[in-house]
């Protein structure tokens, strides 16, 4: 889809875009300044491995104030962007034929860490109507002694959900009986619009559960730092020096430069992050009332991120154009072929219902986007 929206774009077609997984705006200022003082100041070399001491302990101090868990430099990794953290963990922690939940919908990266390391994913079902929180009827039914680790992102990509406190608890308490790895992945841990976000582990310590936690985090979407490729990883010791180890082999340390501009993030002006925050759900609550004034359209209210994931499945095995549209990548390559707009299909998160569209753009674009969306829609035969 991507790619030939960008071809259409290369020839002249006014395309609107809601694919996009990034913020529209610009890294702030404060942020931008710190990585031209550092280049001037020549920080252009190498750093740590794990990254420069002054990032660790920055993170350090970030986890501290705003989720309330403790860790000392050692126990943290920088990495290129918090991808490469997922990439390292299950390459650290899983061995083949280690099996390892997925809860779909799912971020398409997560079965592909999985399988990379020779590990199976094992996709879990999860309930729409419940902010796509685990159906654990499915996953007490799945459960195996080869399952080693589970992945949970909340706020979740492609969905926006955020799970409740009890679910992620009645998660970790499984996984400890288990024996799982938690892998956790809160990279939008600071969009999250009504209510407070709570990280895993804060819920692991306070319910005293002791299952084995790995958090991962971004300064990508609270920073609208998506290209500084900045991501890091807290946890055990044990494992964060096996994920440095890979690391250090692979791409040795993170830039120098955006590690500098990371400190400045982590530790100076935090209202631009609220800022941003106050956009995304003016957008948000645009988006979703939009997307329910459409025809056989229904959309839940995410929580979290930058995403909706509107039911779709309506207009399945319907015509467009003498064309079946049996999935939906049958739908979102119709709209764009009829109107100019990108969508994400759901089959490719693991859900055959469902169509992503992300609200990283401007109300302006939302509106005319969903117009032509319509406008599309209404050209689909019965």
């Amino acid at each position: 889809m991507a790619t030939k929206a960008a071809d259409m774009r290369s020839r002249g077609v006014d395309v609107i875009n809601f694919s996009v997984g990034e913020p529209d705006f610009n890294t702030p200022k404060h942020i931008r300044d710190a990585a031209k003082e550092a280049l001037d100041q020549g920080y252009t070399k190498y750093t740590a491995g794990p990254g420069m001491i002054e990032l660790r302990e920055a993170i350090c101090e970030k986890l501290e104030r705003e989720n309330k868990i403790s860790y000392d430099p050692s126990s943290i990794l920088v990495s290129n962007g918090e991808k490469q953290s997922l990439y390292n963990a299950c390459q650290a922690i899983f061995d083949p034929d280690d099996s390892v939940v997925v809860f779909s919908p799912y971020w398409v990266s997560f079965p592909e860490f999985v399988k990379m390391a020779e590990a199976n994913p094992v996709l879990v079902d999860t309930l729409s109507e419940s902010n796509f929180e685990p159906n654990f009827d499915d996953l007490e039914s799945k459960i195996n002694s080869t399952i080693k680790g589970v992945i949970i992102n909340s706020p979740s990509n492609p969905t926006g959900g955020v799970w409740r406190n009890e679910a992620i608890v009645r998660l970790l308490k499984i996984a400890k009986e288990n024996q799982w790895v938690v892998i956790s992945d809160e990279c939008y841990e600071r969009l999250v619009y009504d209510g407070d976000f709570t990280s895993a582990e804060k819920l692991n310590q306070v319910h005293n559960i002791g299952a084995t936690v790995l958090t991962c985090m971004s300064l990508s979407k609270t920073y609208a730092m998506t290209g500084w490729r900045i991501g890091y990883a807290a946890g055990p010791k044990n494992i964060i020096k096996a994920m440095s180890k890979i690391q250090g082999q692979a791409t040795s340390c993170a830039n120098s430069i955006g590690q500098k501009a990371s400190i400045e993030a982590l530790l100076g002006d935090q209202n631009c992050v609220e800022d941003m925050k106050r956009s995304f759900l003016q957008r948000r609550d645009l988006i979703v009332r939009l997307l329910n004034n459409l025809p056989g359209v229904k959309c839940a209210i995410p929580n979290g991120a930058f995403y909706v994931f509107p039911d779709f499945s309506s207009y399945l095995n319907r015509k467009a154009n003498g064309k079946l549209l049996k999935d939906t990548f049958d739908i979102s390559e119709y709209i764009l072929d009829a109107v100019q707009v990108v969508t994400v299909p759901g089959d490719g998160f693991g859900s055959s219902e469902h169509i992503r569209f992300s609200y990283a753009t401007n109300r302006k674009i939302i509106q005319k986007g969903m117009d032509r969306v319509k406008k599309a829609l209404e050209m689909i035969e019965e």
